[in-house]
């Protein structure tokens, strides 16, 4: 006589297309979730997560076109100081970055601080 055994449960080798993957990334990197009960909760370990996450960046990086770094100016602007705010709610340099970032230096910050966050960013 034979014996046959039969797994029951999920499948353990998934499909997972695009927009799922994307819709689970989004749900686990929301403010305030927890990755491990995302994970948890759609049966997927957390590696996975961070190796989506991984390579959606990575497609990201390399969908934008790299411009090659070129000495440039940078533009200046001088605001009135008697323009009626208060020193310690406007910023004293605005500083664009790269993507969309943006960098705001109040005057109560130390050069130790603005130095650190800058060289954060590089």
């Amino acid at each position: 006589m034979s014996q046959i055994t039969v797994f029951a449960g999920p499948e353990r080798r998934r499909r997972w297309s695009e927009e799922e993957r994307l819709r689970v990334l989004a749900e686990a990197f929301s403010p305030g979730a927890c990755v491990a009960e995302v994970c948890r909760r759609h049966d997927i370990s957390t590696s996975l997560i961070y190796t989506w996450r991984s390579k959606l960046r990575q497609a990201h990086a390399a969908a934008e076109p790299s411009r090659p770094a070129v000495p440039a100016f940078a533009e200046a602007v001088v605001v009135d100081e008697d323009a009626g705010s208060c020193a310690g709610t406007t910023p004293a340099m605005v500083i664009d970055l790269a993507r969309g970032k943006r960098v705001s230096v109040f005057p109560t910050a130390s050069p130790a601080q603005v130095v650190a966050v800058l060289k954060a960013l590089r």
